[in-house]
């Protein structure tokens, strides 16, 4: 059997990820996309093909000889993106940490010294493959020479494969007539001119019939039509210059080496640190733990398992100005806590005999009362350690959540790397895998005390660090005032729970599965027989082929039957209207009538989880489950509050900020009409379409004040005339012109809010009113797409995120008030703008002042903030 050399074209592969794949950026703000789904394609290659050998071959930035021919002809080529460009020297990085051969060539194209190895493999008897984006690599190919060309659709990649006959078969030619085909069509990718009036078809047919160019032109009388005929006649030097353009070199003078090209094992330890510092963790798992060993294991661990000894050890850290602490642990047992005292004495203290979880719980409540706890997530730790003030901790995750808040998690090692000299330390997965805290404890696996140590000491070094970068960024106050007290306020949400009903649930999930029938036997009414309504496919047919209904764009795998194309649909055909109804019950009956029910506690409540580093613009979300997704457009929807009830001698007080957004835009912006108007409590949606469409204020219509209530909210997201349209159904124009009428009413808010587009474009990030940052790096691609997302991020992140902080303020401000007045009552969730209080009977009045007092005073702002606040003995009836 042969040997194989696998050849990868790296510009056009690189390029190729870059364009079909989402762009990625890690915590230092590199762009790395293009280089993952680069080593992602080579990967799937390499395990298809298993060459003996493998070369990736590079453009020079310096002119090739074939550039300098174009460019005598025709200007230069096409800049690179610049995301791509800082990318090319990442993937030349990476590949050379793995041991993989690179070839480039000055005044010559990687695809001249692909053709050039290629015969130069073909001709020592080896099978050659070569992998790349481009087209003109056909030229190349053979019975002996592979070309793999990937192609990448909706995030899917495919690979298409040609040797002589798929090219005869596909292009009607044969591979060196490839050329000719380019020399007639021309490619602008490629900067190959080609000749005017003459496409793929008209150039097939031609060289099919006189197999060159040359022949072509000598029997021109006989081309055919008469406009490829005149065009050849006029433009035959150009013809041969797109020729030699799109002519391979097979014979460049390149020096290769058959030994530097062998296959070795690609992962390496220094391809292994590159990879976690691009933050490329799916990679990860493909390298073996026995190569990965780095500079993190030389630190040193000690293991203290004698009371005696963990006492001595408690004293010595009570001496300490800080010390790292980690407690691993499920929610009804700690199995090993961590603790250090500097980057010289880190400890791991396992539970076992005396040493049990209370105790040592104990011991790191006591600890606080004289030094600072520094922890990667306190939250974790507040489940099994009472503590009680905020100023005696450190939360590692929250401080780079503030730093870095597009991030999707906060672990030690992605934190050491950043922060602490690029430290390389083995994540979570590296040292447990898949394998549980309780298994690796009850195995005594030594990767668990590891483990500890390393979430121990990360926080412990990083803090300094951490604190300096927030006091650089002007968020020390947010950490400090906010989100670390926030800590502790959504610790007390998820302990207290919310209570539910079991059998109203279930009683609740019988009403939706009626309903869910009744929809079902209506639609399959409408469409004249039965099908699968959750099968896309099937429904598409119904719509689109059966029922004939317009709007359908049909994809490889069917219509399309997306919410948007069903909306627009929705209010003139019946059939839709029930469709997206039973959509919206199915999965309110899974996901929270039979859902729900699997998470009530043994204390009949349901203990979300709050997460406050997960969104950018600084918002909680819920987890496990999710309360602050219920669906509440449709009664049906909103009746499943009536399954949350407060504890007996409780009601529930709901207190939920009016219009927040838009007083925090009249603030921001200081639009003199907006302040008036709020000061003067108008009705602003009805006051906003009286001044937008010119009419009396009170001959304003519901259907004027609804499309001035959607451009109101809608420039709060900046909404575009194209979005604006789709919401109202109007035209692009009529959209356009509501908008440009808005802000002729709010003159300053057009300014205020261009203002923020511009310092995002100068600066990097945009800031909330308390000085949170939001990164937009969007604004500065060179993908226009892209570029209008970030300037849609960049206006609406610092009035959402200053939203999101008075409502965080508001929330610890209630928490500490009704804890310090000694109150039974408690804030039990946080639904956006939104707080639920269970408030015991007799303390409704004071919980309601609080409410109302800390709530208005969470922030000074030029218009009052506005609360709506309704009790009730249920969810459903406090809303």
């Amino acid at each position: 059997m042969s040997e194989k050399i696998l050849l990868i074209d790296g510009h056009s592969i690189l390029n190729r990820a870059f364009y079909g794949l989402p762009d990625l950026t890690n915590a230092e703000g590199r762009h790395t996309g293009a280089v993952y789904g680069f080593l992602n394609i080579m990967f799937r290659i390499l395990e298809e093909e298993k060459p003996e050998y493998l070369t990736v071959a590079f453009d020079l930035s310096a002119p090739t000889f074939r550039h300098k021919r174009y460019e005598a002809y025709k200007g230069t080529r096409k800049p690179m993106p610049e995301e791509l460009r800082e990318q090319v020297p990442l993937i030349k990085e990476m590949l050379s940490a793995m041991g993989i051969n690179i070839m480039s060539l000055e005044g010559y194209e990687a695809d001249d010294l692909l053709g050039t190895v290629a015969r130069r493999s073909e001709a020592k008897g080896m099978d050659v493959t070569i992998l790349s984006g481009d087209r003109d690599l056909l030229q190349l190919a053979t019975d002996k020479v592979l070309i793999r060309l990937p192609k990448t659709v909706r995030g899917k990649t495919t690979v298409e494969n040609y040797h002589t006959a798929e090219v005869l078969e596909k292009y009607q030619v044969t591979p060196p007539q490839i050329i000719e085909l380019k020399a007639l069509m021309g490619d602008s990718s490629d900067n190959i001119p080609g000749i005017p009036g003459v496409g793929e078809k008209t150039a097939t047919k031609m060289i099919v019939q006189f197999g060159s160019i040359e022949n072509a032109h000598e029997h021109l009388e006989e081309v055919k039509p008469n406009k490829a005929k005149e065009s050849l006649r006029e433009h035959y030097d150009l013809a041969q210059l797109s020729k030699e353009l799109a002519t391979i070199n097979t014979d460049s003078p390149l020096e290769f080496s058959y030994e530097k090209a062998k296959v070795e094992n690609p992962y390496t330890p220094e391809a292994y640190e590159l990879c976690k510092r691009l933050e490329f963790k799916n990679m990860l798992n493909r390298f073996d733990p026995a190569t990965t060993a780095d500079s993190s294991m030389e630190l040193e661990f000690f293991t203290c398992n004698d009371l005696s000894g963990v006492e001595a050890l408690f004293e010595k850290a009570a001496q300490k100005d800080q010390v790292g602490i980690s407690v691993l642990a499920d929610p009804d047992q700690v199995y090993t806590v961590g603790l250090v005292l500097d980057e010289k004495e880190i400890y791991q203290i396992p539970v076992g005999g005396l040493l049990t979880g209370d105790y040592l719980c104990g011991k790191l409540k006591a600890l606080a009362d004289s030094t600072v706890l520094c922890a990667m997530d306190i939250k974790s730790v507040l489940k099994h350690v009472s503590l009680d003030d905020p100023k005696k901790v450190f939360d590692a995750g929250v401080a780079a959540y503030l730093l870095n808040p597009l991030k999707s998690s906060y672990s030690h090692d992605d934190i050491a790397r950043e922060y602490l000299d690029g430290m390389m330390l083995p994540s979570k997965e590296d040292l447990l895998g898949k394998t549980s805290l309780k298994k690796a404890w009850e195995e005594e696996l030594e990767w668990l005390g590891n483990y500890a140590c390393y979430q121990a000491f990360v926080p412990c070094m990083a803090r300094k660090v951490l604190l300096e970068k927030l006091d650089e960024t002007g968020m020390r106050k947010v950490y400090d005032e906010i989100e670390l007290p926030l800590v502790f306020t959504l610790d007390s949400m998820e302990k207290w729970g919310i209570s539910v009903k079991g059998e109203e649930l279930k009683s609740y999930g019988e009403k939706l599965k009626v309903r869910i029938q009744e929809l079902e036997k209506t639609i399959w009414q409408e469409a004249g027989e039965e099908f699968n309504i959750n099968s896309p496919k099937q429904l598409g047919v119904i719509l689109f082929e059966k029922l004939g209904l317009p709007g359908g764009k049909k994809t490889k795998t069917g219509y399309s039957t997306a919410a948007d194309i069903l909306d627009k649909l929705a209010p003139d055909y019946a059939i839709v209207k029930d469709i997206l109804e039973y959509r919206q019950l199915t999965k309110l009956k899974s996901t929270y009538a039979d859902g729900l029910g699997n998470v009530i506690g043994e204390d009949g409540r349901i203990h979300s989880t709050f997460n406050q580093t997960i969104t950018a613009t600084g918002r909680i979300s819920s987890t496990d489950p999710n309360l602050q997704n219920i669906p509440v457009r449709m009664e049906l929807g909103r009746l499943i509050r009536k399954v949350f009830v407060p504890e007996e001698g409780f009601v529930f007080l709901d207190a939920d900020y009016s219009q927040i957004e838009l007083r925090v835009l009249a603030h921001m912006s200081g639009d003199e009409k907006l302040i008036q108007a709020y000061r003067e409590a108008e009705d602003i949606h009805r006051l906003t379409a009286s001044q937008v469409f010119h009419v009396p204020l009170d001959e304003v219509t519901s259907l004027q004040r609804r499309n001035a209530k959607a451009v109101n909210f809608g420039i709060v997201y900046g909404i575009s005339s194209f979005g604006l349209s789709q919401d109202l159904s109007i035209t692009r124009k009529e959209a356009a012109a509501y908008i440009e009428k808005y802000f002729e009413t709010y003159p300053k808010i057009k300014g205020f809010l261009d203002g923020l587009v511009k310092d995002g474009k100068e600066h990097g990030y945009v800031t909330t009113m308390f000085g949170r940052r939001r990164p937009v790096p969007e604004l500065r691609s060179s993908n226009f797409m892209q570029r209008s997302f970030g300037e849609r991020v960049a206006m609406n992140s610092p009035i959402q995120g200053t939203a999101a902080d008075i409502i965080k303020i508001a929330m610890n401000h209630v928490y500490e008030r009704m804890k310090k007045e000694g109150l039974r009552s408690r804030l039990v969730l946080q639904v956006h703008d939104e707080l639920l209080i269970e408030t015991k009977k007799e303390e409704i009045e004071e919980v309601s002042r609080i409410l109302e007092e800390e709530m208005k005073g969470a922030a000074d702002l030029a218009v009052e903030l506005d609360v709506d606040m309704h009790q009730g003995d249920s969810w459903y009836e406090a809303k």
